[in-house]
């Protein structure tokens, strides 16, 4: 997917580049700085971010990404936090990320993983560090495309609203049914039917059931059910007024996914892949079910992943990004694809 969070060790990660959280003189530090000197080689990054030193707060610079997994580093230097400043400090934050993406873009990465830039030791409040990251990434991939990561090492960023996680929550308690009640449920109403058929002793052999023609409303159902996910997508599509390119960077899904669902006729997307294209559509409840219905999935209360989902679509919520933020602090697969 185009933008995606994951909590893992952003050295490990498999992108064209990744940026490290520098200082303006670009010398190694601690913390992910200095994990990523020590995991591409402290003598050759240091003597190549030589060269390009000093830069100020905002900017960003590029070297080879010498032993890491990924071909380039960026090294881009964020503020640090000053409540006096704060309206500084979010331009130079934003400044910090569009200028790596930029410099990625340059360079012909379709790929790139960040840090929370400056949220460490730079003392950026890693709420409002996040909603910076969240809304500059955003910006740029509105006329953009490349697949970006954002890692991070704990949940305290996400600090949704109380009131949203509050509300988030007792949704889930009311509607979340775990997949052993559930089970439960299914066995009793089972073992209900097999006592009224043992009950009931009817003799179907001797009921006469005369053919009855199917009626066309029926026909007309049944051929609307048989539409592809494909032409129901596009449907959707020009009922809402909307274009290809909004609906798929809505979705958080890339140009190429996209693509594939809207030429190869029988194509199936993946549940998550089609639920993000219900939101980017901004699909009433009863709308999504049938969207998903033609790619073979539904929404069930015994799917964790399914209720939170629900919650924001029946609030018309669709913020997609706002959405896999919840999701991640429940350690829930994100949306998109």
């Amino acid at each position: 997917m185009p933008f995606a969070i994951v909590r893992q060790d952003i050295i490990k990660l498999k992108a064209d580049a990744i940026v490290n959280a520098a200082n303006t003189s670009l010398k190694m530090g601690g913390g992910v700085c200095g994990a990523i000197f020590k995991a591409a080689g402290e003598v050759e990054l240091q003597a190549a971010c030589d060269q390009l030193a000093p830069i100020r707060t905002g900017e960003a610079v590029i070297t080879s990404g010498f032993g890491l997994p990924a071909k380039y580093v960026i090294h881009a230097a964020g503020p640090i936090y000053d409540g006096d400043r704060k309206a500084q400090c979010e331009r130079d934050l934003r400044a910090a990320y569009f200028s790596s993406l930029r410099l990625a873009a340059e360079h012909g990465c379709e790929s790139i993983a960040f840090p929370l830039i400056s949220s460490g030791i730079y003392g950026y409040p890693k709420e409002e560090a996040l909603r910076t990251a969240t809304s500059a990434i955003r910006d740029f991939l509105e006329d953009h495309d490349m697949d970006v990561t954002l890692a991070v090492f704990d949940k305290a960023a996400f600090a949704e609203s109380q009131k949203l996680m509050g509300e988030v929550a007792s949704y889930i308690d009311e509607n979340y049914a775990s997949a052993r009640l559930l089970k439960r449920q299914r066995l009793a109403d089972a073992k209900f039917r097999s006592m009224q058929l043992e009950e009931a002793q009817v003799d179907f052999d001797a009921v006469s059931m005369p053919y009855t023609a199917v009626p066309s409303s029926l026909d007309r159902l049944v051929g609307s059910l048989d539409e592809p996910f494909s032409e129901t997508l596009l449907r959707l599509i020009d009922a809402k007024g909307k274009t290809d390119v909004e609906v798929y960077k809505r979705a958080n899904i890339d140009r190429k996914l996209f693509s594939k669902i809207r030429s190869i006729k029988g194509y199936m997307p993946s549940k998550r892949t089609a639920i993000a294209l219900a939101i980017a559509l901004e699909l009433t409840l009863n709308e999504t079910e049938d969207l998903l219905e033609r790619a073979g999935f539904a929404l069930s209360h015994a799917v964790k992943f399914d209720v939170i989902v629900e919650y924001f679509i029946k609030k018309g919520i669709y913020d997609i990004f706002r959405i896999n933020e919840v999701l991640f602090q429940y350690d829930q697969p994100l949306l998109g694809g």
